[in-house]
């Protein structure tokens, strides 16, 4: 099955300084249809003006994931660590386990930011805080499923789950596909761009689909395409 979102279905949030989709309920939007898939229990496509920062704030028990689409982020947090910039295509994990107080910001006083956190609900309570973030470039991903995010961590940053993140930079009329073991499925996001699915289904920029009771998704870009893919059990 692939059940498809339109971007005008999703709800936005405008705060001045920042720019929000929040696809799943999250804050002071509550949709009982979209609350949680799987593991997955938030996909926020967050854009930052140049020069702020999300306010510190806490958090526990959860893998906040983030994916950075446009410009550089900075992140900040209450373990006492120092972090680079990273610059579009990183990825980087915050274990918030056992509770930890973290801030997103803008590292540029001139460009805008655009990036995108997920939250992913781990397998067990309770963990040690900790971050860990890598760089990926676009030749990575290029006309192929770049894994960013896995549960077996190696050339990708590790989340405490069984749950992976995949990017794909996709030439126009290219196609790539991905299998799935029984019990899993996906949430699809087009960040640029237009594909098909299944040579069905068309997503244009903005657009995302559940995917479940697949074994396999194929999708081909119509015009140059930047993609997200958040795989999850959903047997679990």
């Amino acid at each position: 099955m692939i059940q498809v979102r339109r971007d005008k279905e999703i709800y936005e949030k405008e705060g001045g300084w920042f720019h929000a989709r929040w696809h799943f309920s999250f804050d002071d939007y509550f949709d009982p249809d979209w609350v949680q898939f799987g593991s997955l229990r938030v996909f926020n496509d967050d854009r930052l003006v140049p020069g702020v920062a999300w306010p510190m704030h806490p958090h526990k028990d959860i893998e906040g994931l983030t994916y950075v689409v446009e410009g550089t982020f900075q992140h900040a947090d209450s373990l006492g660590g120092s972090y680079p910039v990273l610059p579009a295509g990183s990825a980087q994990r915050m274990t918030l386990g056992s509770g930890a107080w973290h801030s997103e910001q803008n590292a540029s006083d001139t460009e805008p930011m655009r990036f995108i956190q997920m939250w992913i609900m781990p397998r067990e309570r309770g963990l040690q805080p900790s971050v860990e973030q890598k760089i990926f470039t676009v030749e990575d991903r290029t006309d192929r499923w770049l894994p960013v995010i896995t549960p077996t961590g190696g050339d990708a940053v590790l989340v405490h789950q069984d749950a992976s993140v995949f990017v794909s930079s996709l030439s126009e009329g290219r196609s790539i596909e991905h299998g799935f073991e029984p019990g899993a499925g996906a949430y699809l996001y087009v960040i640029r761009g237009s594909v098909r699915c299944d040579a069905q289904d068309t997503l244009d920029a903005g657009d995302a689909a559940k995917v479940w009771d697949e074994s396999a998704l194929t999708v081909t870009a119509t015009e140059p395409s930047e993609l997200l893919m958040v795989e999850v059990r959903l047997d679990q």
